[in-house]
């Protein structure tokens, strides 16, 4: 397959450029694109043409901005099988779920196409006699996304459409390691006829253009999707010049299996959640607890699934599970192992990587609260096994976190089930399913150090973010 050169998009121009090489992580030798270092000034340019489209981009009719979105949802559609083989290319991921996360894409297109006709204020009794009030939704203005490599062509779409259908016009930044999946998004729309500098979009490390993108005053909003770490300096970043601010971070996201629980059932709800997507997902299942009467079971259940999400190529039949993304994350997650294993763990399966960014899905047992894989955000296969006494013990367990993003439970028991989703102090509650895989008309996001906790992402409330609300009093004479 033929490398890619991935070019900046700016005022509608394309310019290439080197910097970022990607190569494939279960190819090494395969160059798979080769995208641009931009500098600040690159920046600057893209939110000058972004701020001099938005008021055409706004006065154009809602239902008029939707059709493009929707027009780009078939465009995408037509390259389907295409963006979901670069997207194993790029990212690592096996080709089921990269044929999912492209229809996510086309479906969210299509989501926020619709929402054209339907996006706009309310109409309101007044106090005062012969007045009419009614409320419009504004945009924003310019905003400014930032999006990660774990899910490249879904998480760029589902800020970009709630965006633009709100009358935004956006300055993207993809991650370096993921050009490629933004480029098949951005060309469909682009072809769908969004007129220039209303999506701009600029390569370069987080450091330089991610950095002078939340720095720039003329940027009225940004929306971030990565680390915890990361995200919190923007948050603090954009909080400072008075910007608006979204930022969806990391999670320890915890399964709870009760003794009522099917114990197969549940284990390959685990390692659905857990080793599903190499574990690279912010919903993952990275620790599961445990009451006593199954706990035994189940991590012998959850070793013998772990051993069917043997790592491959994603591109070849029967792969379950793909490589992690890069070296640097590969060493993270032995480093994690390791760490968690020096402090008393027991590695129950895996562990290991015979070859490459191969890594074994790995179940850690027999750790206590306090070790630093059940509290730290691993981001790869691996899922620690606790203990708790009871479902109040686990529900303590579950909130004894600095994160709230995601939280499971596997029980038979209705009661049990509703007791949990009420007491835990998380954004998503999933009850006998894995805590990854999300509907696109929900809204998504966390607490704690895990999200911004201000506004949601995806379903119609996304467009709230990108638009700002204005009360209308209209008055005549009796």
């Amino acid at each position: 397959m033929s490398t890619v050169q991935i070019p900046n998009l700016i005022a509608g121009e394309e310019a290439v450029g080197d910097g970022f090489e990607r190569y494939n992580p279960a190819d090494p030798a395969e160059l798979v694109a080769v995208a641009p270092a931009s500098g600040a000034e690159a920046v600057d340019a893209a939110v000058t043409a972004a701020a001099e489209a938005q008021p055409g981009w706004a006065a154009l009719p809602a239902p008029a901005r939707g059709a493009i979105l929707l027009d780009a949802a078939e465009i995408l559609r037509g390259h389907h099988e295409e963006a979901a083989r670069d997207l194993v290319r790029e990212e690592g991921k096996t080709l089921t779920e990269a044929r999912g996360e492209v229809r996510r894409a086309i479906d969210v297109l299509r989501f926020f196409g619709s929402e054209g006709w339907r996006i706009g204020g309310q109409v309101l009794p007044s106090s005062l006699p012969d007045t009419m009030v009614h409320t419009r939704r504004e945009p924003v203005g310019v905003v400014g996304l930032i999006t990660p490599w774990n899910f490249p062509i879904a998480i760029p779409a589902w800020k970009l459409a709630p965006a633009l259908i709100g009358g935004n016009t956006v300055v993207l930044k993809p991650a370096e390691l993921t050009p490629l999946s933004a480029r098949h998004l951005t060309e469909a729309l682009v072809q769908a006829g969004l007129p220039a500098g209303v999506l701009n979009v600029v390569h370069g490390s987080g450091a330089v253009v991610g950095e002078a993108l939340v720095r720039d005053p003329r940027v009225a909003a940004v929306s971030f999707t990565g680390s915890t770490q990361v995200g919190m300096r923007i948050e603090r970043a954009v909080q400072e010049r008075r910007g608006r601010v979204q930022v969806e971070m990391g999670g320890k996201n915890a399964l709870v299996v009760l003794d009522d629980a099917d114990v197969e059932q549940a284990a390959r709800i685990a390692a659905a959640g857990g080793f599903g997507l190499t574990g690279q997902a912010c919903t993952a299942s990275s620790r599961v607890i445990c009451t006593p009467g199954v706990h035994d079971d189940f991590v012998a259940a959850l070793a013998k699934e772990a051993a069917r999400y043997r790592p491959g190529n994603g591109l070849a039949d029967g792969t379950l599970m793909g490589p992690v993304v890069s070296e640097q994350q590969l060493a993270t997650i032995t480093a994690a192992i390791d760490q968690a294993t020096a402090e008393g763990a027991t590695v129950a399966a895996g562990g290991e990587a015979p070859k490459g960014l191969m890594l074994a899905p790995t179940v850690l047992s027999g750790l206590s609260q306090e070790n630093t894989a059940a509290r730290e955000e691993i981001f790869g296969p691996v899922v620690a096994v606790l203990s708790a006494a009871d479902l109040d013990d686990a529900i303590n367990l579950v909130n004894d976190s600095r994160y709230g993003l995601a939280a499971g439970i596997c029980t038979r028991s209705l009661a049990a089930a509703q007791r949990f989703a009420a007491a835990v102090r998380v954004g998503v509650v999933k009850v006998n399913r894995p805590t990854t895989g999300l509907d696109l008309n929900v809204p998504f996001g966390g607490v704690g150090d895990s999200s911004s906790n201000t506004f949601r992402e995806q379903g119609a409330v996304a467009v709230d973010f990108y638009t700002w609300s204005k009360s209308v009093y209209l008055g005549w004479e009796g």
